[in-house]
């Protein structure tokens, strides 16, 4: 049994280091015009205060249902504001191991299967799935803002100051579905103190000076806000909980002139729009200049933001990470050139290992392609349930190396592609079920749709058809596979279905394999025009 740091620890530490400054701000709307009218500070003391009455009131809760601490609890929220932070961090100090599900994930029969899974307990829910939590096998509760109910009766344990390195604290989920639902990413205490030093120096300010105001980046049911959350909170940084996930232009300037922003932590998808508006607007030019870092993840920025950026002087970081590792690498710093490559965060044991990949989309005439390796000695390497067979996580995430130690990305070795907020489809699976139902249909098929907000299937066609009731006859052929699958995995609409002629697209010429980039490529301006893109 050792020490093990977790954010509650962070916390407790940090309302006595930072007691009276903002830990977030919080927009107050307009009823009618949704405009935001304020923005209310909630201080570090306030923030502590908060989750110990949570914890209280979850304590109480699930006890008188017959849940024993330890158990697995299930969270499911959109986690995007303050009170879904005091649900998580409340059900943990409550003393329980919060399993975390997003609202991206709107099947309630997969979200029991992973409970199940788990051994879980209890459900947490957010209020908007009231319906179809129905005969639940396990307690289940609606997440209600329970600040106003007095608590003052009931007692919480201290934190526990030694603690099995084994043992879990929390329990998240792979962003993509394999063989129908998520897997389960166990994150255990020993994982999880090693996670917190890695987010301190994502998160570590650059003038000591002065506490940052940062924005949130994602929902706390995934990694990535939950790693930069726990990285904030170590420096006394205040979050800012803007009004959605794609806030605009007009509403980072506000957070800029109101809040005090100096850094904006964003996946590229949004990013991307404010540095499009950028280039028609000097004054918000000049704020994304005056900011101390844009710190950005999950996939890559096009060459033309990348030339914006490098020739206007913004600062920006690209992390990469995913759900298992938490962040793995990080921009040199001091770089000259746009794009700069990554380095593996201090610390971390990983491996650059050849690929004995053949796929013709990944040859590299210059540079040989090398797969990132999580090796069993480094402290992140994730639960033994994901690793291969030799004991080390492979993430099948390509890379070459372009000076000692600095590598660049190349993509992914597999049949993943990621969706415009940087989580991951299996294409495979969606391609495998197409054929499997459709087989008198469909002579092939391909999904695509890197980067953008949902996948679009590609079928040629077996016989000469009417295309569009051949999709209806796909729709409704595969309609039970998807209603399991995160919504960013979905292809639900006839829209997002494209029949060609057979031995239409492009193919490998050695093998005869489709070409998923060459796809993406030729048929550009169609996927523009699907997901509404002006040409």
């Amino acid at each position: 049994m050792s020490y093990y740091k977790t954010h509650l620890n962070v916390l407790e530490q940090s309302a006595l280091r930072f007691a009276s400054s903002p830990a977030f701000k919080i927009p107050h709307l307009d009823a009618d015009s949704h405009e935001i009218l304020q923005w209310e500070d909630i201080s570090y003391s306030q923030f502590l205060s908060d989750v110990e009455h949570f914890a209280k009131y979850w304590l109480q809760r699930l006890t008188s249902s017959g849940v024993a601490s330890r158990s697995v609890v299930g969270i499911w929220l959109g986690g995007m504001s303050y009170v879904d932070v005091l649900h998580i961090f409340g059900i943990m100090r409550a003393g329980y191991i919060p399993q975390m599900f997003s609202l991206r994930l709107p099947n309630a029969t997969v979200i029991f299967e992973l409970l199940s899974k788990s051994n879980g307990q209890a459900l947490l829910y957010d209020l908007s799935f009231d319906d179809i939590v129905i005969n639940s096998p396990i307690p289940s509760f609606t997440a209600l803002d329970v600040r106003g109910i007095d608590m003052s009766n009931v007692l919480l344990p201290p934190l526990p100051n030694k603690m099995n390195g084994e043992d879990t604290v929390m329990i998240l989920h792979t962003s993509g579905s394999t063989s129908g639902r998520p897997k389960l990413v166990p994150l255990s205490y020993a994982w999880w103190d090693f996670g917190l030093q890695k987010s301190a120096q994502c998160t570590k300010p650059y003038n000591p000076g002065r506490l940052d105001v940062t924005v949130w980046m994602g929902s706390m049911c995934h990694m990535g806000q939950e790693f930069m959350l726990s990285g904030a909170l170590q420096h006394g940084t205040c979050t800012v909980q803007a009004t959605s996930q794609g806030f605009s232009s007009s509403e980072l300037m506000d957070m800029v002139t109101r809040c005090g922003l100096n850094r904006m932590n964003q996946f590229p998808s949004f990013l991307t729009a404010h540095l499009k508006a950028s280039r028609q607007n000097p004054k918000l030019l000049a704020m994304l200049q005056g900011l101390d870092e844009i710190f950005y993840s999950g996939m890559p920025l096009s060459q033309e933001d990348e030339e914006w950026v490098h020739r206007h002087g913004i600062s920006l970081i690209n992390c990469f990470g995913s759900t298992e590792c938490g962040s793995m690498l990080l921009t040199v710093p001091g770089w000259k050139s746009p794009a700069a490559p990554l380095k593996a965060i201090e610390g971390t044991a990983y491996g650059f290992f050849p690929t004995s990949s053949s796929d013709e989309e990944h040859q590299n005439a210059n540079a040989k392609l090398l797969e990132l390796v999580i090796l069993s000695d480094s402290r992140d390497c994730p639960d033994a349930s994901l690793r291969s067979s030799d004991g080390h996580y492979h993430t099948g995430d390509l890379f070459i190396e372009v000076s000692p130690g600095h590598y660049v990305s190349r993509g992914r070795d597999d049949d993943w592609i990621k969706s415009e907020n940087s989580l991951r489809c299996d294409t495979r699976a969606i391609e495998e079920n197409a054929r499997m139902m459709c087989n008198d249909l469909i002579s092939e098929c391909i999904v695509v749709g890197n980067f953008r907000p949902s996948p679009v299937l590609f079928v040629e066609s077996k016989t000469d058809v009417d295309p569009e009731k051949l999709k209806k006859d796909i729709i409704r052929r595969t309609r039970h596979f998807h209603s399991r699958r995160y919504l960013h995995e979905r292809i639900t609409s006839t829209n997002f279905i494209v029949v060609v002629p057979k031995d239409t697209l492009p193919r490998t010429a050695s093998k005869g394999n489709i070409r998923r980039r060459a796809v993406e490529e030729a048929f550009k301006i169609q996927l523009d025009h699907i997901y509404g893109v002006k040409c």
